[in-house]
């Protein structure tokens, strides 16, 4: 299984749309998940145009309407691996540990988040932590990036630079 993962696009608020070589990519993908911050659901609508299965949860700069229609945490189960996904808060230099507070109890296997804009790749003991940037906004990352999750046999991640 292949899956596209993006995070803070921040649309209408940093960018029109999501960028077109995401979008391209992304027709190649099983399911899309993005972890916060859209701002607005037309983000949503964007990503089913290529590709009908998205997750998504909330994110702090999230609106009302957001908030209402997405979950703040999911876990999704694929095969033999499960997937914590979460958005993120606080201090950007703090979120693997309240990542690891927050799913403490879960027995994931990857743990996708957003918040910070920027991208990590990160094993700690038998959880990956996965943040795939932000592919509209370079404050606070020197590049715009997503992410791509291999799932077969085993779990490959792999942060994309635009």
């Amino acid at each position: 299984m292949r899956i596209g993962v993006i995070s803070d696009t921040h649309i209408p608020d940093r960018a029109d749309d999501i960028p077109k070589i995401i979008l391209e990519d992304f027709r190649n993908v099983d399911m899309v998940i993005h972890a916060g911050d859209l701002v607005e659901l037309s983000v949503l609508d964007q990503l089913k145009m290529v590709c009908k299965n998205i997750k998504a949860v909330w994110g702090n700069m999230d609106r009302y309407e957001v908030r209402k229609a997405l979950p703040e945490k999911e876990i999704i189960k694929i095969a033999n691996f499960k997937i914590g996904v979460m958005h993120g808060y606080g201090a950007p230099n703090s979120l693997i540990e309240l990542m690891i507070k927050v799913f403490q109890n879960e027995e994931v296997n990857l743990i996708i988040f957003g918040h910070s804009h920027c991208a990590v790749k990160e094993k700690i003991k038998d959880t990956l932590y996965f943040n795939p940037g932000s592919p509209t906004d370079k404050f606070f990352s020197p590049y715009n990036s997503y992410g791509m999750i291999e799932i077969d046999e085993e779990l490959k991640a792999e942060i994309i630079k635009i």
